[in-house]
């Protein structure tokens, strides 16, 4: 087993899935780790003292040899060297027979043990055949783990629905996210950032294999981050290493049909033989899906897609076509999708065969709905292609590019279309009120608040429409005026007026913007258990259905990840922005947009790096910059004399004070509306709070504090009232005054809220403070506390070679390996174990011939290589 391999917690063997389960059946094609998983549960096994028999199989393996196999691999895991004495005699009975004596002795051995097969798919028919009957016929001490290829039947459908038999696939073996950054992390510390290794996990696609290969290209390069980036740009090393030489292998006719269907995605059986005209297209494609790892598991039934490094790799291949060729095979897959309903489908293939009427009809049909179900970066791709005459001529185009732009970073181009669409001659009420919702939502993406209320509010009543889509978006609209009125519990409540019925796919991605929403509100109020509970869910759902960089999930993501930030798991609020920062920064509302920038930042202030927060803060000071929004400049800069006023860098915080009182004497910011400047207001008073704490003013502090909460707690900002108790209570104490009562008060708001981290983040001196009083009240520690870390610099002292629980070992047999581990004479480890000298050569002598040794180096050799000795740490 790889040093570097990483366990993944949900394929321990001690999984629920996997526990107490005498077979699991591990099948998947080439590349997925199938082995490496074995070796890992074989590890896990010999930590819990259980006896492992490992067997690799082999094509000569036939019933006699398989039976011989047997024998010698339990006779290696248990150290008994006269196990099955007699079957390998040549006089020995074979087939069935001797496989019932072999269990018959497994089973008198009273071993709790586990047979390991790997590669059984290359085992000869009639050795399967007696696999078949030991699976039927395992004695209660013995499990048995088998690994093989996808293509390979052992009929134990039986067993599967008795639950003796779990079965492994591709999809469980692919890598998840967080398992990606686990991996990334393990070898490469912070070499690599999160970011970089979630673009490495969604170029590989979670491939093992894949993963394998990219990390070793990137150990071998300079720059982590750039290796990375052009492995993602251009198919990289992965791709070229891999695809040329499975393609190699494979017959020129299934080369052929990969390179025609390469353009498909998804795929399904019949439209690849409608587009290939290959009869056994479904027979073809289910053989290289079960023998290849070119498919990403199937989904939506027999639907299937292409791995992203197979497709790269085979894209170039079909761009070598004939022009002719590759016109035909766009036609008849536009062809096939447009008779089965995905129309929007059929629209780019269109396109590129070179019928561009056609495409443009296709488009005006589909792109309405790929909409509203979130898929807005094909409407705009669709729009940056489509001729001004045609979007003139085409009025339901026209509209979804307005929808689109408005809620982009392009949002101030829908004004235009927007004035275009309400000159048409026949626009009515009901197009008048989509023309407003779509200016309030551009109004939203600029965070220009009052002019999205002055929109908003002269249809917030009884609006001229009928669409149940278009009710669901009102409804939401007015969930986001009533929070911009700081009322959060009003915001659920006209969420909850939306229309009821039938939920389709299309109403289903409106209601995951209502749980937008709600989400939202919660973090308002500083509830934020329940907004992890509400967005955990919601972001997994929307991120299988848009893919992880849309912008709408990475909204989401900025959400939840603020939460968890607050839960005090920062690990998994980084995972969760990681690679998603930078669409946020072009198309995520200015909230979101602020929420992400905070929480990264906040994340590399408790992890120690300073000047990684102080990038971030400054980044978004440039973001806001760019996209007109000076709210993010000004949360950018009390955010930064937020952290320096942690460390009371009086001058610094003086300096960026003086910066945030210019940036509010701007004219841009003097003529912002009420709604606006109410959000803004209660930052401006939370900076200059922070800056008298960095002079230790205390007295001005408590006035710009009480000033601030008073803005806070008529905004209802649950979390932002929690914080201002705990400073001015802090700035109370260092006036020697009373200030336990608020701080009790404070910390038991924060615990019924969830809030763990929000003292600790406010000011270190809070942190004490309020821990220092909780203990002297008989609580529990202060709850932003966690467990002491190690100090920066120190190293743990190094451990000793350990050696896990064994049945093939007795105790003190593993205690004498230990001490042997660490080169000890045997006088040496006689005075260690209290033991004579005479007993220590005996000892010795007992694991020379367990393990088949000669000598005591070779004794520590052959204990680490059969997992009976674990390396230091």
């Amino acid at each position: 087993m790889p040093r570097d391999l990483y366990a993944r917690p949900r394929l321990l063997s001690s999984a629920e899935p996997f526990r107490d389960r005498p077979v699991v059946l591990i099948q998947a094609p080439g590349g997925f780790g199938k082995t490496s998983l074995l070796a890992q549960w074989r590890r896990e096994h010999l930590a819990h003292g259980t006896v492992v028999a490992w067997f690799s199989a082999q094509p000569f393996d036939e019933p006699q040899r398989l039976v011989h196999a047997l024998v010698l691999a339990f006779r290696t895991g248990s150290g008994r060297p006269t196990f099955g004495h007699t079957l390998l005699d040549a006089s020995a009975p074979g087939g069935l027979e001797a496989i019932t004596i072999w269990l018959a002795e497994v089973a008198q051995s009273a071993l709790s043990t586990v047979l390991i097969i790997d590669e059984a798919d290359r085992l000869p028919e009639a050795s399967r055949e007696l696999l078949a009957y030991l699976l039927r016929n395992l004695p209660p001490n013995l499990r048995l783990v088998i690994a093989a290829r996808a293509d390979c039947s052992f009929g134990v459908d039986d067993l599967i629905h008795y639950g003796l038999c779990v079965t492994v696939g591709a999809p469980m073996l692919r890598f998840q996210v967080d398992e990606t950054l686990q991996l990334v992390r393990n070898r490469f510390g912070k070499r690599v950032s999160d970011a970089a290794a979630v673009q490495l996990h969604e170029f590989t696609e979670g491939w093992p294999l894949g993963l394998q290969l990219a990390l070793s290209i990137i150990a071998a390069g300079q720059e982590p981050a750039a290796t990375i980036s052009s492995i993602s740009a251009h198919a990289g090393e992965p791709g070229d290493r891999f695809v040329p030489v499975m393609l190699a292998n494979l017959p020129a006719a299934d080369v052929e049909f990969l390179t025609g269907i390469a353009i498909l995605d998804p795929l399904h059986p019949e439209l690849c033989r409608a587009v290939t005209e290959d009869a056994a297209a479904a027979e073809r494609l289910g053989r290289l899906s079960r023998e290849t790892p070119i498919f990403v598991a199937a989904e939506y039934g027999d639907w299937m897609r292409m791995h992203t490094l197979a497709r790269k790799a085979l894209r170039r291949r079909f761009d070598a076509l004939p022009a002719e060729r590759r016109s035909l095979l766009h036609t008849r897959a536009a062809d096939w999708l447009d008779a089965h309903g995905l129309v929007e489908a059929a629209a780019g293939h269109a396109l590129s065969a070179g019928q561009r009427d056609k495409a443009y009809d296709l488009a005006e049909r589909s792109l309405y709905e790929a909409f509203s179900r979130g898929r807005q970066a094909a409407v705009l791709e669709w729009w940056a292609r489509l001729p001004d005459e045609e979007l003139e001529r085409r009025p339901r185009l026209l509209l979804t590019a307005a929808w689109s732009l408005a809620l982009s970073e392009r949002h101030s181009k829908a004004g235009g279309l927007v004035s275009r669409l309400l000159a048409h001659p026949g626009a009515d009420d009901a197009l008048r009120c989509e023309c407003a919702m779509i200016s309030s939502g551009a109004a939203m993406f600029a965070d220009e608040p009052d002019r999205f209320a002055e929109l908003h509010d002269p249809w917030s009543q009884n609006p001229p429409l009928s669409d149940p889509l278009l009710l669901h978006v009102h409804a939401n609209r007015s969930a986001l005026r009533a929070l911009l009125d700081g009322e959060p519990g009003l915001a659920r409540l006209r969420v909850q007026e939306a229309p009821r019925g039938d939920i389709d796919g299309a109403l289903s991605h409106i209601r995951r913007w209502s749980e937008f929403f709600v989400g939202l509100s919660y973090l308002w109020e500083g509830q934020v258990r329940l907004a992890e509970e509400l967005m955990q869910p919601t972001l997994a759902a929307v991120e299988a259905d848009l893919g992880r960089r849309s912008p709408f999930t990475c909204m989401l993501a900025s959400l939840l990840a603020s939460a968890l930030l607050e839960r005090d798991r920062l690990g998994d609020a980084a995972s969760a922005l990681a690679n998603r920062l930078d669409v946020l920064e072009h198309v995520g509302l200015p909230e979101t947009l602020l929420l992400g920038f905070r929480t990264l930042a906040r994340i590399a202030l408790a992890e120690g790096a300073e000047s990684r927060a102080t990038e971030l803060l400054v980044e978004m000071h440039s973001v806001g910059l760019s996209r007109g929004m000076p709210r993010l400049c000004i949360a950018s800069l009390v955010d930064q004399i937020r952290m320096h006023a942690r460390s009371f860098r009086s001058e610094t915080c003086r300096d960026l004070r003086q910066r945030l009182d210019e940036a509010m004497a701007a004219d841009s910011v003097r003529n912002r509306g009420p709604l606006w400047h109410r959000s803004v207001d209660v930052l401006v008073e939370l900076g200059r709070g922070y800056a008298a704490i960095a002079d230790q003013d205390w007295k001005g502090a408590l006035q710009a504090l009480e000033l601030a909460q008073a803005l806070s707690r008529r905004m209802k900002l649950g979390r932002l009232t929690i914080e201002l108790m705990g400073l001015r209570a802090l700035a109370l104490d260092r006036r020697g005054e009373q200030s336990h009562p608020l701080i009790l008060e404070a910390a038991s708001l924060a615990d019924s809220s969830g809030l763990v981290r929000v003292f600790q983040d406010a000011h270190p001196a809070l942190a004490d403070l309020v821990r220092d009083v909780r203990h002297r009240a008989g609580g529990r520690l202060a709850t932003g506390a966690g467990p002491l870390a190690v100090p920066t610099g120190t190293k743990p002292e190094p451990s000793a070679p350990a050696t896990p629980p064994s049945l093939a070992l007795t105790p003190k047999e593993r205690e004498v390996l230990a001490l042997l581990a660490r080169n000890l004479t045997n006088k040496e480890i006689g005075l260690a174990l209290q033991t004579g000298d005479q007993t220590i050569k005996w000892h010795v002598k007992n694991l020379m011939a367990k393990l088949d040794t000669g000598s005591r180096k070779q004794v520590v050799q052959r204990a680490r290589i059969l997992g009976l000795l674990e390396a230091a740490a």
